[in-house]
């Protein structure tokens, strides 16, 4: 039995690394808000247990061997029988029991929930996380989860060190070599005297990143001169972790991902993920496009061999860099405006662990008509009861239209909404 669990701080306590880590009240609220996200992408690794030479285009239909992974880091492949016999996510309360019952209804869903406190009841159960850290541990532990599925602290560790941004910088270095048309300045830096003369060489805004923490997280801007503050904040940093990541502002124009699936020292494309961001640097949704058409829209800025080329490069390093790892990688580039035109920034992070990116390509692939294309979004409101109007307000302007258990048009919640809601994710079909 495979047990999905949606924990989206798992980034914060990955870095803080911690088994008794407190996250942040707002990512509490988002797990337990949007807990149900999983039901959606459950099962999406059967894509990828076919051998070495498979098509990727046809990666779809291969279903692979189960697999004995007791300690598996990132997931666990799952088999056509599997997926057959229905998808188990934990998560409580009764908004999600009777959101679940109205998704199985249009979607022909095989899916059940579980509690935390009854897992004890699921000997065998394996566990899929969005990703792994010592506190999730800990809860699984404590609440009777099998040893024998739960990562060792070896594991984490190395899972841990998989997640340095120190690892953008240096396979950024090896993509520019590819092509004059690829840019990014990083540098890692150990010291203060280091970081002031990086910044001093190289003209324009800069940002800082925090080697460990959350994707879209741990980023100071540097808008002119450093301030006093923002040292401050380095030494803090390089004294708790060696080191800061410090590059140029680019003038971005496209925010995009190449997704990966590692296994073992295999790589395969898992596709493209056309995504939006916050000027903060936070996601905000995806595209909800195929291959196909993202290569159009990539195609208008740069020829697409670029792209391609790209590719063939990362499936070659990737299970190097990260050569025990098993489980879903996205690489986030953009395209950029210079004074000598269009580039691409080959590598702005690389998330080793479940991402929006494919829980949304997953989303398209699954649920929604052929053809048909949209926004996948994750939204947070504010003010009690907001969302539930927006909710109530895009009913009405966008009524959903399902055709064959498959989205067709529409505006359709993928989480439960109610009068207390503030994380919702939603898709819009045109």
């Amino acid at each position: 039995m495979f047990i999905y669990l949606f924990n989206p701080e798992n980034d914060l306590s990955l870095a803080n690394f911690s088994a008794n880590y407190m996250p942040p009240a707002s990512a509490v609220r988002m797990a337990r808000e949007m807990a149900l996200l999983p039901i959606w992408y459950a099962g999406s690794e059967n894509r990828f247990t076919g051998n070495a030479g498979d098509d990727i285009e046809n990666l779809q239909d291969i279903v692979g061997e189960e697999r004995d992974v007791p300690g598996n880091l990132t997931g666990v492949t799952i088999s056509q029988r599997e997926i057959g016999e229905g998808i188990t996510v934990i998560a409580e309360g009764e908004e999600n029991l009777a959101f679940l019952d109205r998704m199985k209804e249009l979607f022909e869903l095989k899916a059940s929930l579980v509690s935390m406190s009854s897992l004890a009841s699921y000997p065998d159960a394996v566990f899929v996380p969005w990703g792994w850290n010592p506190s999730l541990v800990r809860t699984l532990q404590v609440s009777g989860a099998s040893e024998c599925h739960l990562p060792s602290i070896q594991e984490l560790k190395r899972l841990r060190g998989y997640t340095h941004r120190k690892h953008a910088v240096e396979t950024l270095v090896d993509l520019k070599s590819l092509d004059e048309r690829l840019t990014g300045e990083p540098r890692y830096v150990t010291s203060i005297e280091e970081l002031l003369d990086y910044l001093e060489s190289v003209p324009g805004d800069k940002v800082l990143k925090m080697p460990l923490s959350g994707s879209g997280k741990g980023l100071i801007w540097i808008l002119g001169g450093i301030t006093d503050k923002q040292v401050d904040w380095c030494r803090r940093v390089i004294r708790g972790q060696g080191g800061v990541v410090v590059e140029p502002i680019w003038d971005r124009v496209r925010d995009f991902a190449m997704e990966f699936w590692l296994d073992d020292g295999l790589a395969r494309f898992a596709g493209y993920s056309l995504f939006r961001t916050a000027a903060s640097g936070g996601y905000m949704g995806n595209e909800l496009l195929t291959d196909a058409r993202i290569e159009e829209v990539l195609g208008s800025y740069l020829p697409i061999s670029l792209f391609h080329q790209l590719r063939e490069r990362l499936l070659q390093l990737l299970p190097t860099r990260f050569p025990r790892y098993r489980g879903y990688t996205g690489v986030d580039m953009m395209v950029c405006t210079t004074s000598e035109g269009y580039k691409v920034h080959p590598c702005v992070e690389i998330n080793t662990r479940m991402n929006m990116g494919v829980v949304s390509r997953t989303f398209h692939e699954r649920h929604v008509q052929p053809g048909a294309e949209g926004l996948f979004t994750v939204d947070y409101f504010k003010r009690p009861g907001t969302a539930l109007s927006f909710y109530r307000k895009m009913e009405q302007e966008h009524p959903l239209t399902v055709k064959d258990n498959k989205v067709a048009s529409g505006y359709l919640p993928l989480t439960p909404v109610t009068a207390d809601t503030h994380y919702v994710a939603y898709v819009v079909i045109a």
